[in-house]
């Protein structure tokens, strides 16, 4: 058990760290420059599409990688990354949808998997036979 809670913080730390730091803050920071021309695939226009990646590669991997409200956080993760393969580039080459569905695919098993033993979520959302063993005896 303790080995799978290490793989999936590792998976955390790895995808929402490499997510956050390519994709997300670059996008954060030129967000201005940016918002003017981003693509709009769901016709809701250049600055909110911008927006709701921002959300997802910034502040949700943030989240992923903290063990916080992670399974509700791979979502936009999965659906920005989805998107991005097969909507934004549905006219590449594989080769161009394959990035993207790399990074969708790790997110997508934590959706199922959630974030492990070594994460914020398992220290408020513990089940009730973990909370026992870890209670400090009584003095």
């Amino acid at each position: 058990m303790v080995l799978s809670s290490l793989g999936l913080l590792i998976l955390r730390l790895g995808c929402g760290g490499l997510m956050l730091w390519f994709h997300g803050l670059p996008k954060l920071l030129t967000y201005g420059e940016k918002a003017v021309g981003f693509p709009d695939p769901l016709g809701i226009g250049h600055g909110l599409s911008l927006g709701l990646v921002v959300f997802a590669e910034f502040f949700c991997s943030i989240l992923v990688i903290w063990g916080i409200l992670t399974r509700f956080a791979a979502i936009p993760l999965v659906v920005t990354m989805v998107t991005a393969a097969f909507v934004i580039h549905g006219d590449d080459p594989w080769s161009k949808k394959e990035f993207a569905l790399l990074y969708a695919i790790p997110f997508f098993a934590l959706v199922f998997t959630g974030p492990g033993k070594i994460s914020i979520d398992h220290f408020f959302f513990q089940k009730s036979s973990d909370a026992n063993a870890l209670k400090l005896p009584s003095v």
